[in-house]
């Protein structure tokens, strides 16, 4: 391992002109500026800053918590205040997860380069680890945590200490015996690589010996026989378990003798089972692996509500940032209220509430930047359009403007479709979905023509059933528009359509026809006739929104909408829980492109599916899962106080058609968030595994008050791996807890 006292990066002219410290400017809004100082510290690590006025209390941040830099007026404070800083002299550093970006301005462009390039090249450096250097890294942090007056070595106290940070409580005599083993010196202090010793003996994974030893010939290696054994009878991989031995020896093992040899250590062997080879997820599954040539109808499509909101959907702040973060995370389906701005220019924000307004211009200059970076599949707008017919026009006029060839203009072949066109002909293409004067059969209709050009309503339903919202500010301007043509001719394969009933539908509807439901309609309709619902669906798209009551932006849980087949759950993507824990699982797999292709007993619309009798199918063959949650690893402290130690408990949830819904449980372990081990046994059965989602939770159980939430996991169950497999935890807002993990044992059986 390196030594914690070196730097983790090479010499950088722009690091060091980082650890010198510049003096910047925190901009929030054009009425606030403050002067910061920020460097560097020694580490490469963290990055300190204190205000101009305090003395010398630094407070810090971790350069792992920054997930990008993004260079001039790349933020929302910055376009508000374009004209008092030159872009050269801005940047922005952007967090993981949900937390606020930080925008700064350099004294000079040269400077704010240094800090660009410099921030650019840690996290590069961060993001090229291996899981070898990564836990390297943790340790080293570790031992700098415990060396508090860094001297280079630590006492047993200063050991005590960090055993509590671990989130362990260990018997001081057992601890004592580990410190005297490791002080190999025996100068009652442990140097860096003492302290290594150390570490490995405090966390060494008995179950993981055990499960070495069983298969080892010699009690020391896995030969290649071996491992060939493990993975055919473990981990059920059949055929090419053999040439799969010798790619993980080759791949993980890191003794070059054992390599030469065909052989995996212990190392080796751990090294696998942490990794993305070992790791409940099937790595297949993670990579672009579905057909992408069905119609869009035929895909589960990642969705968001009101894009624009950062937080509540009544004060809460509108933000281009909402639009950024969605794209990174797949989302395919953007919301955009409009309404008519001051000076001609529309406005995004949601109207009859105290949210703040952006720019329509902005938010489509960004879903410009950023609708292709993270997928090449489509982007749909769904706009909601409260516009004027003058600011109709102006609308139409930008989005063809910024967006240009982007923009889906005509079919694709110019002829009026018969069915969808697929996700993979529409790649690089933004379609936008709104109201259309007629239909694409009517591409010459010239004149306007009134109606309701909006396809929901959350205010109205807010207004008609909140007794707190009687203060709320009311629009003068009646709720039916005129739809001007220029707006309309941009609307091609995403055509809002008022639902009247599913006979009508099915007589009368368009492939590129769009119905949009509330969640407490499209429940109603899911209790008196789910399986009229999925037979629509399999031949229409179906959109479903949160109720205008959500005022807080809570989410409605999605599983129940994808059981029917709703192409597009919008949720509220700037709120943590277990409802976007779910939407992440979901569209984790294939690639995370934002497009899940349906089960096939979701796509055919001729064979009724009904998800309230699963068992009716002609192919039901229920499942049996069993798991096996044998322990935790490194978990993280949900409370700062000295000496809270974690009381780490599994929850596993099952989420799919109703048959399928259930909770099991572990006991909890005390005080011990380090290495708790549980070996106990939880078994479900699933009748319809192609919808099930498999979530993973651990909490601090508190017997007087509700339980802490510690990590979770969400993974569909058609893309998990058999066998012995790490779970490794996301925090609430979905970000990784590495090294934080569950190992556990997978076994998938047909229902006798």
């Amino acid at each position: 391992m390196e030594s914690p006292q070196q730097s983790c990066v090479k010499p950088d002219v722009s690091l060091e002109i980082m650890k010198a410290g510049s003096v910047l400017r925190k901009a929030k809004s054009r009425m606030w500026r403050g002067h910061r100082h920020y460097k560097l510290q020694d580490d490469c690590k963290t990055i300190a800053y204190k205000s101009s006025w305090a003395m010398n209390s630094y407070s810090t941040f971790s350069v792992g918590d920054v997930e990008a830099v993004r260079e001039g007026h790349e933020s929302d404070v910055f376009l508000s205040v374009a004209d008092e800083y030159p872009p050269e002299r801005c940047f922005t550093l952007v967090f993981r997860g949900r937390r606020g970006n930080l925008d700064l301005v350099a004294e000079s462009a040269e400077e704010a380069q240094a800090w660009i390039r410099g921030m650019q090249t840690l996290i590069e450096n961060l993001q090229s680890m291996g899981e070898s250097e990564k836990l390297d890294q943790w340790i080293s942090d570790l031992f700098l945590k415990a060396d508090r007056n860094k001297d280079g070595r630590i006492s047993f106290k200063e050991v005590r200490r960090l055993l509590k940070l671990m989130n362990m409580d260990m018997n001081e005599d057992h601890a004592s015996s580990l410190f005297r083993m490791a002080d190999k010196s025996q100068t009652g202090f442990l140097g860096s690589e003492e302290f290594v010793h150390f570490y490995k003996m405090l966390t060494q994974r008995k179950e993981v010996v055990e499960l070495f030893q069983e298969y080892s010939s010699d009690g020391q290696t896995l030969s290649h026989c071996d491992l060939e054994e493990f993975l055919r009878e473990e981990q059920l991989e059949g055929d090419r378990s053999q040439e799969h031995a010798l790619e993980l020896i080759q791949r993980y093992e890191p003794s070059d003798t054992a390599k030469a040899n065909h052989t995996m250590s212990i190392d080796g062997f751990l090294m696998y089972l942490t990794s993305a080879d070992g790791s409940i997820f099937n790595s297949e599954d993670q990579r672009l692996y579905q057909d992408m040539t069905q119609p869009l109808k035929h895909y589960f499509i990642s969705s968001s509500h009101n894009t624009y909101l950062l937080e509540d959907q009544l004060k809460g702040r509108s933000s281009v940032e909402g639009y950024i973060q969605a794209l990174k995370r797949g989302c395919r389906c953007l919301e955009i209220d409009c309404w008519d701005g001051s000076s001609g220019e529309p406005v995004v924000y949601h109207g009859h509430t105290f949210t703040s307004k952006i720019l329509f211009k902005d938010v489509i200059n960004t879903v410009a930047k950023y609708a292709f970076k993270t997928s090449e599949y489509p982007v749909i707008l769904s706009i909601e359009n409260r516009c004027s017919v003058e600011q109709q026009k102006v609308m139409a006029q930008l989005l063809k403007d910024i967006l240009g060839d982007m923009l889906l203009r005509t079919t694709i072949d110019g002829k009026v479709p018969s069915v969808l066109p697929s996700p993979e002909e529409l790649k690089g293409k933004i379609l936008v979905k709104g109201k259309k004067i007629g239909g694409l059969e009517s591409l010459d209709a010239d004149n306007p023509v009134s109606g309701e050009v909006s396809d929901e309503d959350d205010s109205s339903e807010l207004r008609r059933d909140s007794l707190t919202t009687e203060s709320l500010p009311s629009d003068s301007k009646k709720s039916k528009q005129s739809l001007t043509k220029e707006l309309s001719d941009l609307v091609i394969y995403c055509k809002n359509e008022h639902f009247n009933n599913f006979e009508h539908a099915r007589i009368h509807g368009k492939p590129y026809d769009i119905s949009s439901f509330s969640e407490s309609k499209a429940r109603k309709i899911i209790k008196e006739a789910a399986a009229d619902f999925a037979q629509h669906n399999a031949r229409q798209i179906t959109r479903v929104y949160p109720s205008g009551l959500r005022t807080d932006s809570s989410n409605f849980c999605p599983q129940d909408m994808w059981n029917v087949g709703c192409q597009m759950v919008a949720l509220n993507f700037q709120t943590a829980g277990l409802e976007m824990d779910l939407n992440d699982g979901l569209f984790s797999q294939n690639n995370r492109c934002g497009y899940v292709l349906k089960p096939e007993i979701l796509r055919n619309s001729e064979q009724q599916f009904n998800p309230d009798k699963p068992q009716d199918r002609k192919d039901y063959c229920p499942l049996i899962l069993t798991i096996q949650v044998i322990s935790g690893q490194q978990l993280p402290k949900v409370n700062n106080k000295v000496g809270s130690i974690v009381d780490p408990f599994v929850r596993v949830e099952i989420y799919g058609l109703p048959a399928d819904q259930a909770t099991q449980e572990t006991s909890y372990i005390e005080n011990n968030g380090l290495n708790p081990c549980w070996n106990e046994t939880l078994e479900f059965a699933v009748h319809t595994p192609e919808l099930a989602l498999i979530r993973f939770v651990v909490e601090d159980y508190d017997m007087a008050t509700k339980n802490d939430f510690i990590g979770q996991y969400t993974v569909p169950f058609s893309c998990i791996q058999s066998g012995y497999r790490h779970i490794h935890l996301l925090s609430k807002d979905g970000t990784s807890l590495r090294p934080s993990s569950l190992f556990v044992n997978i076994n998938i059986t047909e229902a006798s």
